[in-house]
């Protein structure tokens, strides 16, 4: 079977463990309970996201007073607003929305900030600033994070060359443009370095990165190190030059780091480092609580980041039984 082909089977069985974790089950549907509470989620196929999911339930399932509804945007822009519409109809007592796109959400979260729902962002932000509260980590300093590596690995401050493949998660995505951007902070001011494409996407997908790698090998004969804005799309990368008989040449940084992906890529000595972008699922859904409860709760919370390398991967994952 073909690597692609694999990576397709995978996305299935991802997106079946995590439809069949959105089931409501009786309790969900109790008339006991105090708030109910919509989360409108962009997509299940990913990984990450499907974490995300098994986190929000986890958290819901220490509330009893709780009522969690869960919607799947099933990774379509016009399916997720579909989604909060029905959410803001069903008179929901707060809305967790995690985006497709920031753009594209903005008009439906208004709707939902103007029939006076308070409103959390989880991950990736919308064009307002009248929401209740942001959850979500600082991709800004995570792209820095993953910079400052890279100029590391290829040489240190000032003294860094090399070609670099950035693979980009969403276009129209601000976690994938503050990755960006936060990267270049670092890598930018090396003249021995440079960037071999322009802003090619792979969606946050690892099909797609590995697509994205191929063609990028076939062009160029020297690559030494891969930035892939999540861990799945650096792994896509990787298997793409794997399979061209390059991946030893070749440093390769994710980002996410769950213990049985990128965590494990990196003990295996697949990808060089991955770097912690957790879920705000738990998180958010204890914000939400606490601001229904009348206690205060911030504007913006901003999780914990670390840098996941082969000296500590085995490590976590033992922490988390793998």
């Amino acid at each position: 079977m073909k690597r692609r082909d694999i990576m397709r089977l995978a996305a299935i069985a991802a997106v079946l463990a995590a439809s069949t974790a959105l089931l409501p089950g009786k309790d969900a549907l109790a008339q006991d309970k105090k708030w109910r509470i919509g989360f409108s989620q962009a997509t299940t196929i990913e990984p990450w996201r499907a974490q995300f999911n098994k986190d929000i339930i986890a958290e819901a399932a220490k509330h009893p007073e709780v009522e969690l509804i869960i919607t799947d945007g099933e990774d379509k822009t016009e399916k997720q607003v579909a989604d909060v519409e029905n959410l803001i109809r069903q008179e929901v007592d707060a809305l967790l929305i995690s985006p497709k796109e920031s753009a594209g959400l903005t008009g439906v979260v208004q709707q939902a900030i103007d029939a006076k729902i308070p409103v959390f962002v989880l991950d990736r932000n919308v064009e307002t600033d009248q929401y209740t509260q942001f959850v979500g980590g600082d991709n800004k300093l995570i792209g820095r994070a993953a910079g400052e590596h890279a100029v590391e690995l290829l040489g240190g401050k000032g003294k860094a060359e090399g070609n670099i493949v950035e693979i980009w998660g969403g276009m129209g995505t601000q976690p994938a443009h503050d990755r960006h951007d936060g990267f270049h902070e670092f890598t930018d001011k090396e003249p021995g370095i440079k960037h071999l494409l322009d802003q090619q996407s792979g969606d946050w997908k690892q099909d797609q990165a590995y697509n994205i790698m191929a063609t990028a090998l076939r062009n160029n004969e020297k690559i030494d190190l891969v930035y892939g804005h999540n861990d799945p799309m650096a792994y896509g990368a990787y298997l793409a030059a794997k399979d061209a008989g390059r991946e030893k040449e070749i440093k390769f940084l994710g980002i996410d780091a769950l213990p049985g992906e990128g965590v494990t890529w990196v003990n295996n000595g697949e990808l060089t480092a991955t770097f912690l972008y957790a879920t705000p699922g738990a998180e958010g859904l204890r914000q939400a609580i606490k601001f229904l409860n009348g206690e205060k709760v911030e504007k913006t919370v901003t999780l914990d980041t670390m840098t996941i390398t082969k000296e500590n991967a085995a490590e976590i994952m033992k922490a988390n039984g793998l």
